[in-house]
């Protein structure tokens, strides 16, 4: 029973990363303040949630501090590219070309770590191309969907980047802390912009903007570590690789968006590709080790 409980933690988590794309269309205003908002609401939430856990902060050593600064500013521009991306075109436009991402981790992380490239990830990488062939009408830069794509492949890239150089402090600090001190870096990294960029927030703003830090961002951080205690890397994988589905059935029902049949069938190439490649290059063993989104 606690297996299957832990189950429906991992899809309510999944559920939850989904939900966040959502916000790019709700929030009309530049995607840098959504992304300060996201920010700094999960990083209150996920300080309380470590205070009330009694879990450590501390990071030895302290330099260390210094290039989790740098990771939360990757975040940001991870997470400002991809709500840039469904704002020029859609919810599963922004979700399925972000979904490309374990196929650039697939093959950026041997050459981090000088490991040895597994070849089949080379077919996995075809497959992509295939998809997003399949999702692009034409490549044009005027072409709302090209610049989408363009932009979701961009946030593939940078979070697989982050993911890549997650790997070695996931070893050293918890998953928590780790997620919170990047939330509270990329926060802080955004900061000077709120003088640089004209926006106007409503009170219904500021809500939707602390939804999406403590819920799509904190508690699905906390519900997807809380679900891996009992449940296989591998099969954590598979069920994250449903972020894009749920998040284009929830783009269904609140925001009227129905994909193509073209995006559709692109789509499911680049998420089935993307999930050979994460599945290929995993460890069977249940331990969480990168920055989920």
């Amino acid at each position: 029973m606690k297996f299957e409980h832990s189950l429906v933690e991992i899809h309510g988590a999944v559920l939850l990363f989904g939900l966040a794309g959502l916000f790019g269309k709700w929030l009309s205003f530049s995607p840098v303040i959504i992304v300060l908002g996201r920010v700094f609401f999960a990083s209150l939430a996920l300080a309380l949630v470590l205070y009330l856990s009694g879990q450590s902060l501390n990071i030895k050593p302290s330099k260390n501090y210094f290039f989790l600064f740098l990771l939360g500013a990757l975040l940001a521009v991870h997470w400002i590219s991809f709500f840039h991306s469904i704002q020029v075109s859609t919810v599963a436009i922004g979700l399925l070309s972000f979904a490309s991402y374990p196929v650039f981790t697939a093959f950026l992380e041997p050459l981090f770590f000088k490991e040895k490239l597994i070849k089949l990830n080379i077919i996995y990488a075809f497959l992509c191309l295939v998809g997003i062939f399949l999702i692009v009408p034409s490549f044009k830069l005027e072409n709302t969907v090209s610049r989408g794509v363009l932009w979701g492949i961009f946030s593939g890239i940078t979070f697989a980047v982050l993911t890549i150089l997650n790997r070695k402090f996931s070893q050293l600090y918890s998953s928590l802390a780790i997620a919170f001190y990047q939330d509270l870096a990329a926060t802080l990294f955004l900061l000077p912009f709120i003088f640089l960029i004209e926006y106007s927030l409503t009170s219904k703003d500021i809500i939707l903007l602390a939804l999406l830090g403590i819920f799509c961002t904190a508690a699905a951080h906390s519900l997807f570590i809380k679900g891996m205690r009992r449940v296989r890397a591998q099969t954590a994988s598979i069920i994250h690789s449903l972020e894009p589905f749920y998040g284009i059935i929830l783009a269904f029902f609140f925001l009227h968006e129905t994909p193509s049949l073209r995006t559709i069938g692109g789509g499911l190439l680049v998420v089935t590709a993307a999930l050979a490649a994460s599945l290929s290059s995993s460890s069977d063993q249940p331990k969480f080790r990168t920055h989920k989104r």
